[in-house]
């Protein structure tokens, strides 16, 4: 049995038929081949399935695809400009060494997104605080938190 299912991937519509127990994290990867969005533990745990869902992070393994259903997914495909150009924050993020492998990097460009959102200018505790639901076992995440200070600096203009 399947669902029709309806939303907004990234300001596109998009319109499938997904059965009623798939993630929306196997619906961005497996149906629209958006594999930005990494799966890490399916759990919710480490956060690299991090997306934005009308403008807030959902971990997306937790969450089923047709409870996306009329709403706004936005993937890390979606955040840089349409010429390929980097987001502030993607920018930072290799800008300031806040990656090793970056298999976790779409989710704290994302949960840092989120972040800023609310806290354009956000202290170093906030940020470690905002993502402390995303794991890296890569680095000491203090360039993380270097990257993520930047970025919020280059999105509200400052340098």
């Amino acid at each position: 049995m399947t669902i029709p299912l309806s939303l907004t991937v990234n300001g596109q519509a998009v319109r499938a038929d997904v059965e009623p127990r798939t993630l929306l994290v196997d619906f961005i990867r497996d149906h629209l081949r958006l594999t930005g969005t990494h799966i890490g533990c399916d759990t919710a745990q480490c956060g690299a399935c991090t997306v934005h869902v009308d403008g807030q992070a959902v971990k997306s393994c937790n969450m089923l695809a047709v409870q996306a259903a009329d709403r706004a997914v936005t993937t890390i495909e979606g955040i840089a400009a349409a010429d390929g150009t980097l987001h502030p924050m993607q920018a930072a993020f290799r800008d300031h060494h806040g990656l090793q492998c970056g298999y976790c990097t779409p989710g704290m460009v994302m949960s840092a997104l989120d972040l800023v959102a609310s806290d354009p200018a956000p202290s170093r505790e906030r940020i470690r605080e905002a993502l402390d639901g995303n794991l890296c076992r890569c680095t000491g995440y203090q360039n993380i938190v270097v990257a993520v200070e930047a970025g919020a600096r280059a999105m509200s203009g400052e340098r």
